[in-house]
């Protein structure tokens, strides 16, 4: 059994983890621990400012970070071999450096692998062998950019930006397949050979293989790409062709 933790900060799509752990196969357990209790703090603030909330031991929300040692304690307890901090936005708002940072933090404090979506995001495209990537996201145009920004960072070719806006964002976690469709399509670009959909509150995992087939091209989205992050870190290749090209890639031998 490979056990994985997973930390969810803020509005979840949480439902998408269950329906993964089913389709991943007996003998992989997906561990969710929730580390704030609050309102997502991705939308109606400043992106500066989502960082900083939500950043590992922030002075400015200190409850913080004894539910993100209560969590840590959770999941290993529960056994869990690695951890992925569940929030895109958790990550890139700090920049490169500074989410490098708070992943080194997390897996310090863990004693385990530890890595965050984010990172997930550009370590799924280059496990794919792509470079150039639209996004579309149902966040801020300035959060959206801070998004791409980060994948610039991680030498990923921005291809075209579309922001669904604030309004979009309060409502994407009742999103249904027509919804993330249209998000998709609004983002892609002829020249892109993968779309990115970062938002974590989005349900996905039901989505991917009419996504991938509707665009002709990979489509990345937060919760999957951050199960995925979780296995590789575990040194885990799953084929589960449901959740799109990302994972169908050969299993790894077993020595």
């Amino acid at each position: 059994m490979t056990a994985l933790g997973f930390l969810c900060p803020g509005h979840l799509a949480e439902d998408d983890y269950p329906r993964m752990e089913q389709l991943l196969g007996s003998d992989i357990r997906l561990d969710l621990v929730r580390t704030e209790t609050g309102e997502d703090a991705s939308f109606g603030v400043a992106p500066r400012g989502t960082g900083s909330a939500e950043r590992l031991g922030s002075a400015e929300r200190p409850d913080s970070a004894e539910r993100l040692a209560k969590g840590v304690e959770g999941l290993r307890l529960s056994g869990a071999e690695t951890v992925v901090r569940a929030s895109t936005s958790g990550g890139f708002a700090h920049g490169w450096d500074g989410a490098q940072e708070q992943v080194r933090e997390l897996a310090r404090l863990a004693g385990m692998p530890a890595s965050s979506t984010s990172f997930a995001f550009v370590h799924a495209a280059r496990e794919l062998g792509v470079r150039r990537v639209a996004v579309g996201a149902p966040y801020p145009a300035d959060v959206t950019a801070l998004f791409a920004d980060f994948l610039r960072a991680g030498g990923l070719e921005v291809t075209g930006v579309h922001s669904a806006g604030p309004a979009a964002g309060a409502e994407a976690g009742t999103w249904g397949e027509e919804e993330v469709l249209a998000l998709a399509r609004a983002a892609d670009t002829p020249d892109a050979q993968a779309v990115l959909l970062p938002d974590t509150a989005l349900h996905t995992a039901a989505h991917v293989s009419l996504l991938e087939k509707t665009l002709s091209k990979p489509v990345l989205t937060a919760n999957q790409v951050t199960v995925w992050e979780a296995l590789r870190l575990a040194d885990r290749r799953v084929n589960a062709p449901t959740l799109g090209a990302l994972f169908t890639r050969e299993p790894l031998v077993q020595a």
